[in-house]
């Protein structure tokens, strides 16, 4: 007889309620999982550190420990091979363009009915992509946000990591700290940081790292 295959997943989210209507959605549609929870980004992060085979992440883009895009940059840089679904109460085109743009396999507006949900997770299980039907996909980013797109897709899993400490205003004694680093390690980073990502100072690099998490966000949470 054929072993059923047991799919690990892991439901990142700070809304408890948020993740028992995602486990019911899952569990509803696998019939063996084992679904690991995840309440801040330092969560999500130790559970992939533990090893084993994920098969699938669905991640919050504001949650403790993370804003915007920097979580899903650093689990597509640090964990190639995990599909992320990202899910999230702002359904704006140009946000789930730029997910799509930075490695998502699929973005989920939180107002999707279970049923829905389970489709768009079954079809990533499968291999595929999904995000709202009604969403342009092709409506490209402004120049500017392209090119320092690109720019951040050049910085390594730690530089990420090192960007988002910057962007909550830590000093490097505190980065290195939080990393168990020298603080010599910490200046390497934000060197390298400074020269991909073309900007002089931390600051133009926090400003740099805003424009891409806020940028069309920002006005497609206000409109």
């Amino acid at each position: 007889m054929e072993k059923l295959e047991i799919y690990q997943l892991v439901i990142a989210d700070d809304h408890p309620l948020f993740r028992g209507a995602l486990r019911e959605a899952v569990s509803g549609l696998l019939e063996k999982v084992e679904i690991a929870e995840a309440g801040t980004f330092d969560d999500v992060v130790a559970l992939l550190d533990k090893g084993g085979e994920v098969d699938l992440v669905t991640l919050d883009l504001s949650m403790p420990g993370v804003r915007g895009f920097s979580g899903l940059m650093y689990i597509r840089a640090q964990y190639p091979s995990v599909p992320v679904i990202v899910v999230s109460a702002n359904d704006d085109p140009a946000a789930i363009r730029r997910c799509m743009e930075f490695g998502a396999s699929g973005f989920i507006p939180k107002t999707l009915s279970v049923e829905a949900m389970r489709a768009a997770i079954s079809r990533i299980l499968n291999g595929g992509v999904w995000t709202p039907p009604d969403v342009d996909l092709s409506a490209g980013s402004d120049a500017e946000s392209a090119a320092l797109m690109v720019r951040m897709a050049t910085l390594t899993p730690q530089q990420v990591r090192v960007l988002m400490m910057l962007s909550e205003g830590l000093l490097n004694k505190q980065i290195a700290y939080q990393l168990s680093v020298s603080e010599a390690t910490v200046k390497a980073h934000v060197s390298a940081i400074l020269q991909k990502l073309g900007v002089e100072s931390r600051t133009q690099a926090v400003i740099a790292a805003a424009k891409i998490e806020s940028g069309q966000w920002s006005q497609g949470s206000e409109a």
